[in-house]
């Protein structure tokens, strides 16, 4: 029998998270269900039964919206084509996993996803690059490795991180394989910071000259 999970009565706070635990596969996929058809904004990861529900704060928003603009900016400056496919639901049934990053990039694949509306892990690639910020579950990361997303970037207020998928799972890096050339590890956190003292589209258009 499938238990429909009233997504309408879990009242989140900004800010806040839940974890529930024993969740079928067919559970979770009528919890995105309900979830769209309410419009309710949360971010979600499904991995072993165990399903992680979140809220962001402003504080978690912005961050990954300034480091995905840093990225295309990057990425132009390199004339390399890119698809951002933001916080998109990624499941593959196969692995009874799913979750939505704060955002995410086709780059490789960027050819082969531009005219994509929906995604089907059966067929289509993970994304190339993964931007989480604020990870606390070990369910995203656990749904990360399922999905075999090639990179993924974590950013903190203490730390950023890039993690590279080898082997079945993530290993810290120092270089990422994206931008092997740019020191991506320093690079971000100052831009980020620098957002805070003269403003995103400053920093973007100085950003944009040095690149050019």
């Amino acid at each position: 029998m499938t238990v429909t999970i009233p997504i309408n009565k879990i009242e989140l706070h900004p800010g806040s998270l839940i974890t529930l635990n024993d969740l079928t596969w067919e559970q979770f996929e009528a919890f995105l269900e309900e979830k769209e058809a309410n419009g309710i904004k949360t971010r979600v990861a499904y991995s072993q039964e165990t399903l992680t529900i979140m809220s962001p704060l402003p504080a978690h928003e912005r961050p990954h919206r300034i480091i995905s603009d840093i990225v295309k900016v990057l990425l132009d400056s390199q004339e390399r084509d890119w698809e951002e496919f933001g916080s998109t639901t990624f499941r593959k049934k196969a692995k009874k996993v799913g979750l939505e990053p704060d955002t995410c990039f086709y780059i490789q694949n960027a050819q082969k996803m531009r005219s994509r509306m929906r995604i089907d892990l059966t067929v289509d690639p993970p994304p190339d690059l993964a931007i989480e910020v604020d990870v606390t579950s070990k369910t995203t990361l656990d749904a990360y490795e399922a999905l075999a997303v090639p990179e993924l970037w974590i950013y903190t207020e203490e730390k950023f991180t890039i993690q590279v998928f080898t082997d079945g799972l993530y290993v810290e890096s120092s270089i990422s394989p994206t931008f092997p050339n740019l020191p991506i590890l320093e690079l971000i956190p100052n831009l980020v910071n620098q957002v805070l003292t003269m403003g995103s589209s400053k920093m973007l258009r100085e950003l944009r000259k040095k690149m050019s």
